[in-house]
């Protein structure tokens, strides 16, 4: 199986770096992103924030040059927007779709009506210098960039129709305080459309426990199983 790794807001393909380390020791080939826009050094034009189709644009090249393996492609918060859209896209190249206490929208939908209130106040608070990027929030890992906003704002539009979905996971980081993932987690464990499962260790199940995460998606079934 192969992994493409999508990042939540504010990070890099870094954060997926033990996570990667352990299904690489399983035989496994990881390919972690790095949204366009939060490089190390910071974006090529501040001045043009790339927006949801942009990132979208960027994962599904990636999954469009693979070599014919076997494809899990994982989403982490806002990450699950992206993956979402290149699904939407490229389904029949998918075997597995990992939302990883990740938004999952219809169409229609953006991170910022998806969110909780505590998130559009941070995004708010966070654009307030120039209205373009979303500062990083306090405890982020150094490596964490400014966020640009116009990813966060803009409607996804889905209406793909390629067949046989990939198989759905969905990995729940627990009732964390102001998680906007609680009454989703809930709906989608009713729903036999999807695998559920928890990790309760906060919103960055990739950064408290790469162990469990690893674990998880090693163990996802190919498609046809």
């Amino acid at each position: 199986m192969k992994y493409v790794m999508v990042p939540g807001g504010w990070q890099g393909g870094w954060a997926f770096d033990a996570v990667a380390a352990e299904l690489r020791r399983d035989g496994h080939r990881v390919e972690a992103v790095t949204l366009a826009g939060l490089e190390p050094d910071g974006p090529a034009d501040v001045d043009r924030s790339p927006n949801l189709d942009a990132h979208v644009d960027q994962v599904a090249e990636i999954v469009e040059r693979g070599d014919g393996a076997p494809v899990a492609l994982c989403g982490h918060s806002y990450g699950g927007m992206v993956i979402a859209g290149v699904a939407d896209r490229l389904g029949d190249r998918l075997d597995q779709l990992v939302f990883i206490d990740a938004y999952v929208p219809d169409d229609g939908d953006s991170c910022w009506s998806l969110t909780s209130d505590r998130f559009r106040e941070l995004f708010l608070a966070g654009a307030r210098a120039d209205g373009r990027w979303v500062a990083v929030p306090e405890g982020l890992d150094p490596r964490a960039r400014p966020h640009p906003l116009a990813s966060f704002l803009q409607s996804i539009r889905l209406g793909g129709d390629l067949g046989p979905p990939p198989g759905r996971t969905f990995i729940s980081g627990g009732a964390w305080p102001g998680s906007p993932f609680v009454a989703l987690t809930e709906r989608l464990r009713d729903d036999p459309g999807w695998r559920v499962t928890e990790i309760p260790v906060g919103h960055n199940i990739a950064r408290h426990d790469p162990h469990g995460l690893a674990a998880v998606l090693g163990a996802l079934p190919p498609r046809s199983a």
